[in-house]
């Protein structure tokens, strides 16, 4: 009999202590977290319910309906997309406006220095300039052209605006004479042996090639870190890891426990297996972030754009000084070369050589130059961006860690007990798994397939590799398509031979290959003292440009 008693006591004690636990778990602060979070459940239970229905949540008491855990499912997709959105909103943001910063600067230090140029040759040449100024404005458009993207052999187009402006700097010193197209074709032959404008063709030629190949490799790099941090962030979500997501975010309302947050190393494990494929990125993402580093070191120092362009006005009346100071030792020459071109009429040769240019060069004083791109300058624009640079890097990799913490998605620095571990509320026991998609082959909360990469991310890694190699060769002072293949290369000194970050070359193309576009040697002429230029066909013209545009780099 005591027995039995003793029985019965212990039954009722445990069956007290059963109905105190259930009532422990009782779904009303479920239904309350539910509502806070905005969801529109036709029914959440009062009590804790079997949860054989479930698919992802543990299945044992449970405040869940199928219903819920459908919603949470989709609920933790939209929430890691926004998060991944919100966590790479920064990087996308600095891409972005200093890729339009960089852009608009660049072109409006080339209108500033075109008018600047235009401005001072005709106060200081006059009618003379403006009767060729064609000459000069074919030359910024080249420049132009070039920078954003079109297909110019500068190096070539640099030669082209010599020859062409010694042909018309001596037809007007040799007004007295009849320069045909054909006396002007034997004079370009013998421009390296005259060397009419002294050594200034040579210099700025290193100096301007040099510059515009740094100023527009760091666009397009600009460019395109712009587009793969856009695209990359835009995350697709596998169905394995909005199930960890699920499970993470969420499994912990069907126990009850709504405030109750993931266990750190437990969200580490599950946003490395989510995003494997965007750590994969970050090898070749640092790899470019460095060459974008080495190229901006250059934008502030030797192939400064700015100081190469707002004096070149200067330089280019420099070399029209020389030719103008040894005129008669050039005609001379060329005389000796080309023959005794047949005299003009009198009215021409009544002319002398002092009415065409009656003016010396007067440089502008310093207040009087145009001011570039709202006030700032290159110097600063360098600065700021390689604070920005040098914080993206590791960015991706970093991602996982970045998410979670405590004000976002974990519960931070609470104690190891008090925070969700898949299952319930305590210790989380497993080792936080390592970056990249290789790595993940034994992720205890999402399954990835490793022999799966994404391919949309590799395209990325090809894009972060290809505009890499520009960088590179921007860097050594070369353009990717048009290798300088001359002496002169080195000409400005910094830059030349081959460093660290020597030129690489991709898939063997030979650069040799892509079509020249030469500037078009014809345009309109002035009056009668004006001068007769040579034009390329029309059909071979119409030819190699529709070549460039195929072919040109986007």
């Amino acid at each position: 009999m005591l027995r039995l008693e003793t029985i019965l006591c212990t039954f009722s004690v445990l069956s007290v202590a059963a109905r105190a636990d259930f009532k422990a778990r009782n779904c009303s602060e479920v239904r309350e977290a539910c509502v806070a979070r905005g969801f529109s459940f036709t029914q959440v239970p009062h009590q804790e319910i079997p949860g054989e229905h479930l698919r992802i949540c543990p299945q044992g008491n449970t405040c869940c309906t199928l219903e819920m855990e459908d919603k949470f499912g989709q609920q933790s997709k939209q929430d890691f997309e926004n998060l991944v959105d919100e966590m790479s909103h920064e990087l996308r943001t600095t891409f972005v406006s200093r890729h339009k910063r960089f852009d608009e600067f660049f072109l409006e230090l080339l209108e500033n220095t075109e008018r600047s140029l235009n401005e001072m040759f005709v106060r200081t040449y006059g009618k003379p300039y403006m009767q060729n100024s064609e000459v000069f404005e074919n030359l910024f458009a080249e420049l132009k052209r070039y920078y954003t993207g079109g297909n110019v052999n500068l190096e070539e187009m640099l030669n082209d605006f010599w020859s062409r402006l010694l042909e018309r700097m001596f037809t007007l010193l040799n007004s007295q004479y009849v320069i045909t197209e054909d006396y002007l074709e034997c004079i370009s032959k013998y421009t390296d042996q005259l060397k009419p404008f002294g050594d200034v063709p040579r210099k700025l030629k290193a100096q301007v090639t040099r510059a515009f190949i740094a100023a527009r490799t760091f666009v397009q790099g600009l460019s395109v870190g712009r587009e793969v941090a856009q695209r990359v962030s835009k995350v697709s979500s596998t169905p394995a890891c909005i199930r960890a997501l699920t499970k993470m975010l969420y499994c912990s309302f069907c126990r009850g426990m709504p405030a109750v947050k993931p266990c750190k190393n437990y969200c580490l494990n599950v946003m490395k297996g989510c995003l494997a494929n965007q750590a994969d990125l970050d090898p070749e993402w640092n790899q470019y972030i460095d060459a974008m580093l080495l190229v901006a070191q250059r934008l502030e120092g030797p192939f400064n754009i700015e100081s190469v362009m707002e004096p070149i006005d200067v330089k280019i009346s420099e070399a029209i000084m020389n030719m103008q100071d040894n005129s008669a030792q050039v005609s001379y020459r060329v005389f000796q070369g080309c023959g005794q071109p047949k005299p003009a009429g009198i009215t021409r040769s009544a002319r002398g050589v002092s009415d065409v240019f009656n003016a010396r060069f007067r440089p502008y004083s310093p207040e009087e130059r145009p001011t570039t791109a709202a006030g700032t300058s290159l110097d600063r624009l360098v600065v700021d961006i390689k604070e920005k640079l040098k914080l993206s890097k590791k960015f991706w990799s970093n991602l996982p860690e970045a998410m979670c913490v405590e004000d976002r998605v974990t519960a931070g620095n609470a104690s190891d007990e008090d925070c969700w571990n898949g299952h319930t509320k305590g210790r989380y026991f497993p080792e936080v798994q390592k970056d990249g998609l290789t790595n993940q082959v034994n992720n205890p909360e999402v399954s990835v397939d490793i022999t799966r990469p994404d391919t949309f991310i590799r395209q990325q890694i090809m894009a972060l590799r290809v505009m890499t190699n520009k960088l590179k060769n921007a860097y050594n002072g070369n353009d990717i398509y048009f290798q300088d293949s001359s002496d002169e290369g080195s000409g400005s000194g910094s830059g030349s031979g081959c460093t660290e970050v020597c030129p690489t070359y991709m898939d063997g193309a030979d650069a040799t290959e892509i079509p020249v576009v030469k500037a078009d040697r014809s345009g309109p002429v002035g009056d009668s003292a004006s001068l007769y230029a040579p034009s390329v066909a029309l059909p071979a013209m119409l030819a190699l440009s529709a070549l460039a545009l195929h072919r040109q780099w986007r």
